[in-house]
């Protein structure tokens, strides 16, 4: 039972840990990066993270600044971030490729959000097939004579009550992320 328990406490802490990675992705009008995280490059034939063929830096809050190590990267890496669904524009002074970040409009923060929600809502329904899971191996032990149906009431309050805080601090991050994006 403590396994079982275990196990879930680990899937669900996973669960809200690639929220907060998706969250990361989403542009709050502040670079960031994050920002750029799922940005591959085909270099020489092969899908490369952006990450290891340049250097990333954030000189002020609103431009990002990438440096390719190799001069011939700079055309494959410029057409990655205008390939990304980020809806960034690159500019090449030759030395660096400078993305500034524009500020958000009203629509695009209200659009953001909903994309923010659609995300808190997947995590909640990984949260959820987890304590479904849990329930299910604990039935199986159960009919299997291996916990009694006294422990398999408690320990499915265990996992109601883990379940119950994972989903209470997905709505925290949610929160912390909806007021990051609709702050001016």
């Amino acid at each position: 039972m403590a396994s079982v328990l275990d196990d879930n406490k680990e899937r669900m802490e996973k669960s809200l840990q690639s929220l907060d990675r998706e969250f990361k992705r989403l542009r709050t009008g502040r670079a960031s990066g994050a920002l750029l995280d799922g940005i591959r490059v085909d270099y020489y034939g092969t899908s490369t993270p952006l990450d290891q063929l340049a250097s990333i830096s954030i000189p002020d809050s609103r431009t990002i600044s990438i440096q390719p190590w190799d001069r011939g990267a700079f055309k494959d890496v410029e057409k990655a971030i205008l390939k990304s669904d980020l809806g960034l524009n690159p500019v090449n002074d030759g030395k660096t490729l400078r993305i500034i970040i524009p500020p958000l409009t009203e629509e695009r923060r209200k659009e953001l959000v909903k994309i923010a929600k659609k995300f808190t809502e997947e995590a909640k329904v990984g949260i959820r097939n987890i304590r479904r899971d849990a329930n299910d191996a604990l039935k199986k032990q159960e009919k299997a004579k291996e916990i009694t149906e006294d422990e398999l009431r408690k320990t499915q309050d265990d996992v109601q009550k883990l379940t119950d805080d994972y989903i209470a601090k997905t709505d925290a991050v949610f929160a912390v992320k909806e007021k990051e994006i609709m702050e001016i």
